[in-house]
C-alpha cells in the first residue's frame, strides 16, 4: 500500500488527519511552499507582463493607443497621461521578469500590488474581484519572499 500521500494518525483528540481538516497536510505533500510561491510568482508575472506587450509595438514602442487609453479612460490624477503610459508600460515590464526569476521579490511583489491599488481605485473600481485575486497571489511573496526557487536566495546564500 502507497502511503506517501495517506494523512498522518490522528493524535489523541485530535481529528486532524482524518477527513477535510487533513487536506492541508495533503496539498502541502503534494505541492511543497516553494513550488506554491513560485506558481504565484509566474501566475501574477504572466498577467502584468502581458498587460504591459499589450501597449507596445516591436520591443518598447509605445502605441498610440496607449496613450490615448491613459488619457480618456484611466485618467489618472497627478500625473500627465504620458508620463503615467511610459511608468505603468515600464513597471509592467520589469517587475514581472524580476518576479519571475526571483531578484528583489518583495519589492517587485511590492510594486504591482501598489499598481493593482492605483487600477482599483482610480481605473477599475468595478473590477475588485480580479484585484483581490492579484492581491491574493501577491502577499504571500511579499510576505515570504521568493522562496527557496528564486535568485535572491541563491545570492543571498553567496553573501554568507
Amino acid at each position: 500500500m502507497n502511503t506517501r500521500f495517506a494523512p498522518a494518525p490522528a493524535e489523541a483528540g485530535n481529528a486532524a488527519g482524518t477527513g477535510l481538516a487533513a487536506l492541508p497536510a495533503i496539498a502541502a505533500r503534494l505541492l511543497p511552499a516553494s513550488l506554491q510561491l513560485l506558481a504565484a510568482r509566474a501566475a501574477v508575472a504572466a498577467i502584468f507582463f502581458l498587460s504591459g506587450r499589450t501597449k507596445v509595438e516591436g520591443w518598447f514602442t509605445l502605441k498610440d493607443s496607449t496613450i490615448e487609453l491613459f488619457r480618456y479612460e484611466y485618467m489618472l490624477p497627478l500625473i500627465p497621461p504620458e508620463a503615467a503610459a511610459q511608468l505603468a508600460t515600464l513597471a509592467e515590464h520589469a517587475l514581472p521578469l524580476l518576479l519571475l526569476v526571483g531578484l528583489f521579490t518583495r519589492s517587485a511583489a511590492l510594486g504591482l500590488l501598489g499598481m493593482t491599488a492605483v487600477i482599483q481605485l482610480f481605473v477599475y473600481p468595478q473590477a475588485w474581484p480580479t484585484h483581490l485575486g492579484w492581491a491574493a497571489l501577491l502577499l504571500p511573496i511579499i510576505a515570504q519572499g521568493g522562496g527557496p526557487i528564486a535568485l535572491d536566495r541563491l545570492l543571498a546564500g553567496r553573501r554568507r
